[in-house]
């Protein structure tokens, strides 16, 4: 027998609220559990990468280690950069605007439209180790996962190419250990060029106090001008 609905307002508003709490909060509750799951698989499969790297590179000048900050940060010293895994700790919806929601996958259930996300953003390692607290940092990636495991990146170079297909791309450990060497890859293709002359022409008597120290000219990759080769194709 069908259960009557309430006509009183204020019993058949709790009863909505008692639905988003069951299912969308629920949901959002699995998904960023899943994603901690995700992130924590990620750390580990970066140890495995650097241990295979320092296998062949006995350099000890070059950098190859993992500093973590924290349960949802750690940051990877990689040569002469440095990557800084982040894990959000909300959950996202794709926009309504979004073309994924035309796709059969989205179609088929509203829930596979909600996100946990984890950022990966580029620093040159010397910003970190001498506290340059005014050098740039470049977003290269977002890894978004929802609760079934299916993903998407929205990147630079090869990393937003290659995983731009959600309803067909499942995460695995193999993905996983490829996005990082992606990743590893597509910064390492920067260099730091030399900023134009008019850039640096100006410097306060502070900066020049301090130089012995640490030059507090703010430094990045690419100085806030695009170069051609910003967006290598790397796979």
């Amino acid at each position: 027998m069908k259960k009557k609905q309430s006509t009183d307002p204020i019993v058949a508003n709790r009863q909505q609220l008692i639905d988003i709490l069951l299912h969308k909060s629920a949901l959002k509750q699995d998904i960023a559990d899943d994603a901690e799951r995700v992130f924590d698989a990620l750390r580990k499969l970066i140890d495995q990468e650097l241990i295979a790297l320092k296998e062949v590179i006995k350099d000890e000048r070059v950098r190859l280690w993992v500093k973590d900050r924290g349960d949802h940060e750690f940051h990877v010293y990689i040569g002469s950069d440095v990557l800084v895994f982040n894990l959000h700790h909300n959950v996202f919806r794709l926009p309504d605007t979004n073309p994924l929601w035309g796709t059969a996958y989205f179609k088929s259930n509203p829930n596979n439209g909600y996100f946990g996300t984890i950022h990966i953003y580029n620093f040159l390692a010397e910003s970190m180790q001498q506290n340059r607290l005014d050098d740039m940092g470049n977003l290269i990636a977002r890894i978004f996962v929802n609760h079934e495991r299916h993903f998407f990146i929205e990147g630079k170079g090869s990393l937003g190419a290659t995983f731009n297909d959600p309803q067909h791309m499942l995460l695995s450990e193999q993905l996983l250990q490829l996005i990082a060497q992606m990743a590893f890859a597509y910064a390492l293709q920067f260099d730091l060029y030399i900023p134009p002359f008019e850039y640096m022409d100006n410097v306060s008597v502070g900066q020049i106090f301090m130089m012995g120290e640490q030059l507090k000219l703010k430094t990045a990759k690419r100085l806030g001008f695009k170069m051609s080769s910003d967006d290598p194709e790397i796979s």
